[in-house]
């Protein structure tokens, strides 16, 4: 599959070269795999969240940088990390917006409390959720609204998982949603108020549309449909399913649905 890139209005020209175009979809499969293997590779498996965290950061921010210029995609990671590590620094010091909850040591080296790999987290995931987003909305609000709807759904598959892990825990777990236990409220509220401004600030970047977005619709697609399988089948947190299968399902099952019978 071909990419590409943006070359209209505010076209910055500086971008990967078109023939290093494998390298996101190089990015992805490494995220892909190591994702197949984690729940078989129980020793390894902290290293495995780490490794998959990367891949995927990397493949999202190098598809940015080779289809929109790289002071997008330097925009983008600036606004997504950036972002994302103030909330996780005044989150992890105060309490505030997620309630009180605290890091393990177990994900890496941390910058103000925070594990650097969660930075990179906010990032790799609010690339195709904002793409996504203005796929299905041609206003500003919209691409607002759906993105952060995206974003903060994915708590919902994500918080189970990494709480159940041990890379963090809740000093005040409840109340909590209705079959998904060690997990406040206030955690879910956190996090569309973090989506919010992530995605109120990206939508201020020029929308650069290229074709060839095929590595973020990869990996947006493989989150929802891979953790919805994951929780119902293997991992034995059905309800973590049904919540984020239909909380996160309302926006990507009219998006997919969008991107599989309106192609540009």
């Amino acid at each position: 599959m071909s990419i590409r890139v943006y070359q209209g209005p505010h076209s910055d020209g500086r971008r990967m070269p078109v023939s290093w175009q494998w390298l996101p979809w190089l990015f992805a499969g490494m995220t892909i795999g190591g994702q197949i293997i984690w729940p078989l590779a129980e020793p390894a498996r902290d290293f495995l969240t780490i490794a998959t965290v990367v891949t995927f950061f990397l493949a999202s921010t190098s598809h940015a940088w080779l289809t929109r210029g790289w002071a997008w995609a330097l925009g983008y990671v600036a606004i997504a990390a950036g972002v994302g590590l103030a909330m996780e620094a005044v989150g992890v010091a105060t309490g505030f917006p997620f309630g009180s909850y605290s890091y393990t040591g177990t994900l890496g080296p941390t910058l103000l409390g925070v594990p650097m790999v969660v930075m990179m987290a906010w990032a790799m995931m609010s690339y195709p959720a904002l793409l996504a987003a203005q796929r299905i909305s041609r206003t500003r609000a919209g691409v607002v609204v759906f993105g952060a709807w995206i974003l903060a759904a994915w708590d919902l598959f994500l918080d189970p998982q990494m709480v159940g892990e041990g890379h963090w825990t809740w000093a005040n777990p409840d109340p909590g949603l209705p079959g998904i236990p060690g997990i406040p409220l206030t955690n879910y509220l956190g996090w569309i108020i973090t989506a919010l401004i992530i995605m109120t600030l990206l939508s201020r970047l020029p929308a650069r549309k290229a074709t060839g977005d095929g590595v973020p619709t990869l990996m947006l697609a493989w989150v929802y449909f891979s953790n919805v399988l994951a929780n119902a089948v293997f991992f034995g947190r059905p309800w973590v399913a049904v919540w984020g299968g239909i909380i996160m399902g309302a926006v990507i099952i009219p998006w997919a649905w969008i991107t599989w019978t309106r192609r540009p």
